[in-house]
Parts: structure tokens; sequence; C-alpha cells
């Protein structure tokens, strides 16, 4: 086999774009054609169990908890323990892999590769770790947010991306993480991890191009969702105008973390009361939102959830659960219908540096007709707020690396 794999689809809980940090940039090591564009497909953690909108979510509560606790102590230091480069479960001379994680899907053996290689220790694919051990190559342990874990190999090959619109495209040299020991959930339902962020060592970065998006279907549809990536990130979409678009903020602790400048929040026609700088990025790393594929939820920090928490409470004109407790979400209402159309649900509007993105109510409110509530699909955070993956359901989410902005498009995700 002359190429490493052809990824066609990838796990969505590991295609996180704030995941998988490092705490310097580096020069993509090879340079890509600029016009390249081409997409894989992407399906959640629980693809296809039977399971309610908001079991789905109850299951993802302690993962997306986790995540947020080390993210948060991440983004105060200058040093991260994740790794940005893609793992993959391997076998064979090349990762001398004992054992991996009972998986689905085939386990990569490397004997098999022709142009798969070890990575020295002299690299920069593995200086560019902050943690690695030389002993007969390049060798390391890294753990997640949802605290799986990974140890292994430094290695290189070829990938291949099939869907491009022309054929098939193979990119050679690209280092990823031969994992001989993973443990935690993070590995079970998928063929490995890819890290999205800006660090040296993602995809993201390792393929060069300026531009990639994503676009996640509901989370209560077995649909897949795509990933984008160069010429095809925006889809011809025209982002020039500033109602889609807002910059990208940077966080000197953790500069893989996509920050951006969340200014206010009105629920209905009311403007919550608080200053612009409660969410605001800290000079010591701490507070700011991040955008974040991999954790469901999005999180608020404690002063804006709770003005969030009253005026939803004020509006909704609907019981307060007495569920909610032991539903495990901060704000679940009694439901008196099945349809959630039928239930007045104020609008909420985010209010970010330069656009307003309005969300439709599936993107905030969850009902689970068996268990008779509807729940805001938002907690609180004591410092960091993240933008979890139910707010982006439906909306083209487009990052563009060379202009430092991120779009929100609203897109029907199924039906690229």
């Amino acid at each position: 086999m002359d190429s490493f794999q052809s990824l066609t689809s990838l796990l969505l809980l590991l295609l996180t774009t704030s995941l998988l940090v490092q705490p310097s940039f580096s020069t993509p090591h090879q340079s890509l054609n600029t016009k390249l564009g081409f997409r894989v497909g992407a399906t959640r953690i629980d693809y296809g169990k039977n399971l309610t909108k908001l079991q789905l979510v109850q299951r993802s509560l302690h993962h997306g908890r986790a995540r947020l606790e080390m993210f948060t102590k991440m983004a105060t230091t200058a040093s991260g323990n994740n790794i940005q480069a893609p793992i993959f479960p391997g076998s064979g001379d090349a990762c001398h892999a004992p054992s991996v994680f009972d998986q689905p899907t085939p386990v990569f053996d490397t004997t098999k590769s022709s142009t798969c290689s070890n990575v020295s220790c002299t690299s920069d694919l593995c200086q560019d770790m902050n943690v690695f051990k030389c002993t007969d190559g390049c060798k390391y342990l890294y753990s997640y947010g949802d605290e799986s874990s990974t140890e292994g190999f430094m290695a290189q090959d070829t990938f291949t991306f099939e869907d491009s619109g022309s054929g098939p495209v193979s990119i050679p040299n690209i280092g990823f993480g031969c994992g001989v020991n993973n443990q935690g959930t993070g590995f079970g339902q998928g063929s490995g991890l890819v890290g999205l962020g800006r660090g040296p060592l993602s995809l993201v970065s390792q393929l060069g191009l300026g531009k990639f998006s994503y676009c996640l279907t509901s989370i209560s549809e077995n649909k897949t969702s795509n990933v984008l990536f160069g010429a095809l990130a925006d889809l011809n979409y025209s982002t020039s105008g500033a109602s889609h678009r807002t910059p990208l903020v940077q966080n000197p602790f953790q500069p893989s973390f996509y920050y951006v400048s969340l200014e206010g929040i009105t629920i209905g026609e009311t403007l919550l009361p608080m200053p612009k700088s409660t969410m605001k990025l800290k000079e010591d790393g701490s507070g700011g939102m991040i955008i974040d594929s991999g954790t469901t939820l999005t999180y608020l920090q404690e002063e804006a959830f709770r003005a969030l928490k009253m005026e939803f409470k004020s509006q909704m004109k609907l019981r307060v659960s007495e569920s909610s407790d032991t539903i495990g979400l901060d704000l679940c209402f009694d439901l008196p219908t099945e349809d959630l159309s039928e239930i007045a649900v104020p609008k909420l509007k985010l209010h970010f540096e330069g656009m307003d993105l309005e969300l439709p109510p599936e993107n905030y409110m969850i009902s689970d007709p068996s268990m008779g509530v509807v729940c805001l699909a938002m907690a609180a955070s004591s410092r960091m707020s993240i933008l979890g993956n139910i707010q982006q359901q439906n909306l083209l989410v487009l990052h563009d690396l060379e202009k430092e902005t991120v779009s929100f498009i609203p897109t029907q995700c199924d039906q690229l």
C-alpha cells in the first residue's frame, strides 16, 4: 500500500478545533497548491445509536466538563500536555504495537505501507512536541480533554483524501502518532484523533492550507457532517461582508486555541446586563471564549450564565422542572406538548465583534417528550467560555487562517 489510508470518514468528537494544543507556531513542512481542496465525512460519537437528543447530550456531559477543566488550565500556562498530530492505532514493525485500543475500525498495519517511516528525535516533528522521549525513535505519552490517553511513536506517511471533486488527493510526509497503547472512550468509535488547532503538528498546519471549515448536522440525526479543506472550505460563499465574520483573537499562552470576542447576548428583545469585558480574554490567559467542535454544550462565564438563566426563566412562561439536577443540565422546564415549535421560545442572539449570530431554537433548547422536559443546552464556567457544537449545528464554520477570521454561515449541512 503506497499511502497511509484513505481518510473518508472521521469521528466528530475527534475533529476538535481547540483540542491538541501546542505553545508555538511553525512553518508548514510542505507548500500545497492554493487551489487544492477536498472534504472528508464526519460522524458523531454514538452515531447510529437509538438515543434521544437529550440522552446524547447527557452522555457527553462528563466529557465536556473534563475538557473545560483541562482547557482552562492550559490557557494560562505556556506549555500543554496534548499532541497536535493525527493519532492512529497501529501495528507492525514501524510502530512496534503490541496492544491497541479495542476499536471497530481496522488497525493500521505499517508493514503494508511502503511509504511509512519512523520519525527521528532530531526532526522538527519530534522537536515540536513538548513531551517526548528519545529511545529508539521519537516516543510520546499524551492525555486529552476527555481523559483518554495515547502512548506510541511518531511516524510519517502519505495521506490520501478521496473526496476532492476531481479524484483522490495524496499528500506525502504527514507526521502522525502511531498509538501502541490507547486508553479511554476517545478511541472507542473511530480510527483515531485528528487535530485541527493551529499548533505545528496539527493536520491543518501540516497541510499548509489557509482555510478549513466544518458543517455539523443536527445531533439528533444520524447524518454525516463535513470537514472541508483549502479551496473547498468556503463552498464559494461570499464572506466579504462583515455580517458573517468575526476576528480571531490570539492568546499568547496557547496560540492554538481559536478565540473569538463575545461582547453581549440578547434573549428575546432583552440585552443581558453585563459589560463587554465579562468574557474578554485577560492578560494572564484566562477568560475569553474559544470555538470547540469537540465540546457539546456552550459554557459561559458564571456572571453571563446567571443573567442568561434568569432571563430565560422570565421569558419561557413554563414551569421550571424539578428534574434539572437529575438530568444534569442547569435549567429545564416541564414540557406541556411534544412539539417544540408550539412553545414560545425566546430568540437567542450572540453579539460577536463585528457580527451578530442568531441561533435557531434547536441550537440551544433540547426537548425530550419521553422525559417531559425541554432544557437549555448551556452551562456555567468559572473562567473560560466555550462555544460548543450544539450551538454550531447547521452552520458552516469557516476558519480563514490567512485573514485571521472565523465566519458562521447558516447552511443545511446534510445537503452539502
